[in-house]
């Protein structure tokens, strides 16, 4: 049975033990950064995620979600997300998204950065820098109260600046003691959403897809996981779980040592 928006809005301590389980979530990623880089494998990235966190008590949320067989997603080039770390060394001129979600004390966390692998065509920078903006202007874009289609408004419009695609098929989600929930979050403005209020309360992210080309993706179906962009161009993506409240978004996945807002690629 569905529960409702209201039904999800959470209390002090609800609040408190998300942002627990954010800050080790970007603790994670803290983490992980000096490791990606030209050389390494995905597989490796992914070991060391899961032994981080499960040496600090954690679980790592994506491991066996839904038979999905690594402890987190690391999306190359073309791939739009889902990406299953493997054998796969990274390059000079990569792009790569490492998504991570942990389970803290029964509380999600959730966030993913592209990064840069050496030295990188424009196109790689600008559709990475994009994404990064996208994010940020979501963010900026909301308050108590505010409708979630000004989410896909805000990123619509960065988007089109660069004549890059977003996203649809995948979205943004709620997230508490669930690792997807209600409401969802398009990055584009779906009409469906107009009058769904973002009141404090409610936990989220926005995270959204950025392709350099077409919007639409197409899932690997030799692993049913993979999902790649339908020309075989960019894809570049950036995420932050949110939590509304009573003053605004507040971000609870900020790294001590990623990039900030204005950061420039």
């Amino acid at each position: 049975m569905r529960r409702s928006l209201k039904d999800l809005q959470l209390n002090d301590d609800g609040r408190n033990k998300m942002r627990a389980a954010g800050r080790f979530n970007a603790q994670l990623l803290d983490f992980l950064r000096p490791h990606v880089k030209a050389g390494v494998t995905t597989e490796s990235i992914d070991k060391l995620c899961h032994e981080y966190t499960r040496d600090h008590g954690h679980i790592p949320a994506p491991l066996n979600y839904h038979g999905f067989p690594k402890s987190c997603c690391t999306s190359v080039n073309e791939v739009i997300c889902h990406g299953i770390p493997d054998s796969y060394v990274l390059a000079d001129g990569d792009i790569v998204n490492v998504d991570i979600t942990s389970i803290v004390d029964g509380w999600y966390g959730d966030q993913s950065e592209t990064f840069l692998i050496g030295d990188v065509s424009q196109e790689a920078r600008q559709v990475t820098q994009c994404a990064f903006d996208s994010l940020y202007k979501a963010i900026d874009a909301i308050a108590p109260g505010s409708k979630i289609t000004e989410i896909g408004h805000a990123i619509v419009g960065e988007a089109e600046r660069y004549g890059f695609g977003v996203v649809r098929e995948y979205v943004g989600h709620g997230l508490g003691k669930e690792f997807h929930q209600d409401p969802s979050i398009p990055h584009y403005p779906d009409p469906r959403f107009n009058r769904i209020p973002l009141e404090p309360g409610i936990c989220f992210t926005i995270e959204p897809m950025i392709n350099v080309g077409r919007y639409q993706g197409i899932v690997d179906p030799l692993d049913n996981w993979t999902v790649r962009t339908i020309d075989g161009k960019l894809s570049a993506q950036f995420e932050h779980t949110i939590l509304m409240t009573e003053d605004g978004p507040e971000i609870l996945t900020t790294t001590e040592e990623g990039p900030r807002p204005g950061h420039q690629f």
